[in-house]
């Protein structure tokens, strides 16, 4: 269907994690009574972990160790090559990565993707990266998509994950509808009621002559409910006191605002075959992916930031995965070293990376080669065919990855337990403060471990 071309991010892993307890400071620079430990040759080991095995990092690898001989870089993968993931592989992951924590002996640098960063932050298990970062001359800064690392920060200020690169999400709006509805479109600031309402009345316009009205958006009530608790995740579960709030009237109203549009029809979970809705959510992988999926949608599209919360507006960036350095490390300046390799030049330049890169150049000079392949009519959309595009959507690009800011974190778990509980009251099996209950008493379980 239509939807899973434009790559629409359907969050469904279930993780579950064992207890946080107290750690030491997070602080940069914190003491530690370890000594750094030497390999065979003298060289000061750091090590890094990683989920699954990534033949990119072991080219990183070689070209680190090249450019710092004096450090022994040691990858660690919780999978082997060619190994699958199975039924409570995720569970058994985030334990063992949790117990590695807490002790203190577990790797140096975390690759914390999907992991409960929140948790750990609360327990002072990662180092606040931000003097590093700070005192860092080796990077340069202004050279940098400083935007995605302050996106990262949390609501201290601190900086505890780093990713390698990002991916965006937008809305792709149908530009000739909306144009035709004559609604002007404020995404910069636009909630999700007035994203309703505006998109109601591109949808009223959109129809008429005997032609039946398109839906404003094609998927699954729990996708938009969980689009809407990601902007607001914080109001639902307080970072500073893990405490859980979902047994509230705000979430019951929420919950009952989604189902309300699928009952009025605006939303639908399913489109027919060659159809289009009005609007689309969708996550651009890589630069190929920005300049073409919208095009597959629309003749005309229009990218827009997603509907967000009061006051959280901005593209939403997804890092590609995040790396933290843990509290109590030993070579806590010699894992900085690698994280700040990661973005020079060597890497961000690597074919393989995934996403958009760190380093504006890189980006730019990407957009700038499709560009020249567009005008000579090498570039072919998915669909075959050559796609039309004016160098003002080159320009909005290169300003739309220079402007991405907007990163919620949550935790993935908590959002399993509402994709779990929340079909039943779409389906109408229970009510919605039956279920916001439900899911209260199962996150705040989770919390307390």
């Amino acid at each position: 269907m239509m939807r899973k071309q434009v790559g629409v991010v359907l969050i469904c892993a279930a993780l579950a994690t064992s207890a946080c307890g107290a750690g030491e400071s997070g602080k940069t620079g914190g003491t530690s009574n370890k000594e750094k430990p030497k390999s065979k040759e003298g060289k000061t080991v750091v090590t890094l972990s990683l989920r699954n095995p990534d033949p990119l990092f072991q080219v990183i690898e070689k070209k680190f160790e090249e450019k710092y001989p004096d450090i022994d870089l040691q990858i660690q993968s919780y999978k082997q090559p060619g190994e699958q993931w199975g039924a409570g592989d995720y569970e058994k992951y985030v334990k063992t990565t949790n117990t590695a924590l807490l002790s203190g002996k577990g790797p140096d640098i975390v690759e914390l993707s999907d992991l409960p960063v929140d948790k750990y932050v609360h327990s002072k298990l990662l180092v606040n990266l931000n003097e590093m970062f700070d005192q860092d001359k080796s990077l340069k800064k202004d050279e940098m998509n400083l935007n995605i690392l302050n996106g990262l920060k949390k609501k201290d200020g601190g900086l505890y994950t780093i990713p390698t690169s990002f991916y965006l999400r937008t809305y792709i709006g149908d530009g000739d509808s909306i144009k035709k509805a004559n609604v002007t479109i404020d995404d910069a600031n636009w909630t999700w009621d007035q994203f309703g309402e505006t998109a109601r009345k591109v949808r009223e316009k959109d129809g008429g002559g005997g032609k039946a009205k398109r839906p404003v958006f094609a998927d699954d009530p729990g996708v938009i409910l969980q689009e809407i608790i990601m902007d607001r995740y914080g109001e639902l579960v307080d970072p500073a006191t893990m405490k859980a709030k979902f047994d509230s009237n705000s979430f019951t109203d929420l919950l009952k605002s989604v189902k309300k549009m699928y009952d009025d029809k605006v939303m639908t979970s399913e489109i027919a075959e060659g159809e289009t809705a009005l609007f689309y959510s969708a996550a651009f992988l890589t630069l190929q992916d920005l300049v073409a999926q919208p095009y597959v949608l629309f003749s005309n599209p229009k990218l827009l930031q997603k509907p967000h919360a009061e006051g959280k507006g901005g593209i939403r960036i997804i890092p590609t995965d995040e790396f933290g350095i843990q509290a109590n490390s030993p070579v806590k300046a010699e894992a900085w070293t690698f994280l700040s390799f990661l973005y020079s030049k060597d890497v961000q330049s690597l074919q393989d990376l995934k996403g958009f890169s760190l380093l504006k150049e890189v980006n730019d000079k990407k957009l700038d080669e499709i560009q020249k392949q567009v005008k000579a009519g090498t570039f072919k959309l998915p669909t075959g065919k050559a796609a039309n595009i004016s160098d003002e959507q080159f320009n909005l690009y290169k300003k739309l990855i220079q402007k991405a800011d907007s990163y919620s974190a949550f935790d993935m778990k908590v959002l399993s337990v509402i994709n779990e509980e929340s079909p039943a009251y779409f389906s109408g099996q229970k009510p919605a403060e039956e279920v916001a209950k439900l899911i209260q008493n199962r996150v705040t379980t989770y919390l307390n471990e």
